[in-house]
């Protein structure tokens, strides 16, 4: 079960790191066209910085499963070296449960704002509705939710191998 669970993870954190690094694509893209149109052409295009600000907030948050799988969020280094094994999976408890509460949360209000979003449009595309750009919130959160699990299930401390 743990062995299908943490193959079901590798897929979803993979899915969402290839989608992260599209999007990565798709803003550095738009920004050289962006810089192109207005220095260039004279003729700035207004639509392609609302899509690079979009095609960010979609990048980091599919981004973030990345790294909640490696163990590479922001913790305390210190209590978890001075700790022993025992405690050191009790911390490991800790972290995910309040992880996981956090993504809870951002997913139900994520989802919220993204329904109440629909009515808006977006600055420059009044044709595209701001439903896109929120639901960055709800989808990146139940992406990181695989992530948090499978590090709990089998972690991983890649910033405490390199720390100095």
């Amino acid at each position: 079960m743990k062995d299908k669970f943490l193959g079901i993870e590798r897929w979803t954190t993979g899915v969402s790191m290839v989608a992260a690094c599209l999007m990565l694509v798709i803003a550095s893209a738009l920004g050289v066209f962006q810089i192109v149109t207005r220095f260039v052409l004279e003729q700035p295009a207004e639509w392609s910085e609302i899509l690079i600000r979009v095609s960010l907030i979609w990048m980091v948050f599919l981004g973030i499963p990345m790294a909640f799988r490696q163990g590479a969020m922001v913790s305390v280094d210190v209590l978890y070296r001075w700790s022993s094994p025992r405690l050191r999976r009790v911390l490991d408890a800790v972290v995910a449960l309040a992880a996981l509460a956090l993504m809870l949360v951002i997913l139900w209000w994520g989802w919220d704002y993204a329904m109440r979003g629909r009515v808006q449009s977006m600055a420059g595309l009044e044709s595209l509705s701001m439903v896109w750009a929120y639901l960055a919130l709800p989808v990146g959160s139940v992406f990181c939710l695989f992530g948090i699990a499978g590090n709990f299930l089998d972690p991983k401390r890649l910033e405490l191998e390199t720390a100095q």
